[in-house]
């Protein structure tokens, strides 16, 4: 098992971003690494961070605004997935990880899975200065529309409330049935009864600071947020990782997202892997490698 070390990084409107950065012995690539929504950096995606840094790579996984160890206090803690803010927020991550002296500031990719690897395309999308990125099973609709009229009304309502000195409302990102007020991430079907699951199983493992519970109106920025219209923006090369059985995030909509980018992509097919097997099910193994491979050829290095 490799060693990490606490780090934390200002933003610039004064948030501090809290994560592990896993360092090389000599000035090597970095990979930036964001975990899916309401999730926290414990979740899975330490395996995948030591496998990346035993190949060679500076790995930099971090908790994301407003959730894990990033809580600011409780109203902002409440107010899950700031969007507009949360993009700006991975180009000060790079600011902070180009500046160690293991790192080749010239090789630096991100890799994003679900809800992250939307938010790292974004980034890329503005801030050219990745150099490669890596979308794992990325999520990018949000609201099913036959539910729009009902959850919008209720979003309208709470914030009706606020106005008039009431709390936030708060919530579960998914009821046992699997399901939410806007239908995303598989709601209404076996996806969302699996990210309940993912949630439930996140609660027994006590993993730091995680909370099974999300302000209403994040449902709101979700509803705003377009994700694929960024995707023909970026310039820097990306792989893109769609699971054959994705039950949360759909592959045929994932491949429509991999055909309107146009830097230079690869694509690869997870055969029998479903969205939250991708990393740790059957294949996971040579997938990652793949990537290894994938980043290596981008940043035109060879790594240990």
């Amino acid at each position: 098992m490799t060693t990490h070390s606490l780090a934390e990084c200002r933003m610039l409107d004064g948030t501090i971003i809290k994560g592990w950065f896993y360092a090389t012995e000599k000035p090597a690539p970095a990979i930036i690494m964001s975990h899916g929504f309401n999730c926290v950096k414990e979740m899975t995606l330490p395996e995948v961070a030591e496998t990346f840094h035993s190949s060679g790579f500076n790995v930099f996984l971090y908790d994301a605004r407003s959730v894990g160890e990033v809580m600011e206090n409780h109203a902002i803690c409440l107010i899950r997935c700031v969007l507009p803010r949360t993009c700006p927020v991975s180009s000060d991550i790079f600011t902070y990880v180009a500046d160690p002296s293991t790192v080749d500031s010239r090789n630096i990719a991100l890799w994003g899975m679900s809800f992250g690897a939307a938010v790292s395309a974004c980034s890329a999308a503005v801030d050219r200065r990745p150099k490669a990125v890596v979308m794992v099973c990325p999520l990018f609709t949000y609201v099913q529309p036959h539910l729009a009229d009902k959850a919008f009304a209720l979003l309208i309502k709470d914030r009706i409330s606020q106005l008039r000195g009431n709390e936030p409302y708060s919530l579960a990102p998914f009821t046992p049935r699997g399901d939410n007020p806007i239908g995303m991430g598989g709601a209404g079907g076996p996806g969302g009864v699996e990210s309940y699951n993912l949630m439930t199983r996140a609660s027994q493992l006590d993993h730091p600071d995680f909370r099974d519970q999300i302000s209403l109106q994040t449902y709101q920025k979700l509803a705003m947020w377009r994700p694929m219209a960024y995707l023909d923006m970026m310039k820097a090369p990306v792989m893109m990782v769609i699971p054959e059985f994705d039950n949360i995030s759909s592959p045929s909509e994932q491949q429509e997202a991999f055909d309107m980018i146009k830097s230079s992509k690869k694509l690869h097919w997870a055969k029998g892997s479903g969205h939250l097997s991708i990393l740790t099910g059957e294949g996971s193994s040579e997938m990652i490698l793949d990537t290894v491979r994938w980043l290596q050829e981008a940043f035109g290095v060879e790594t240990s």
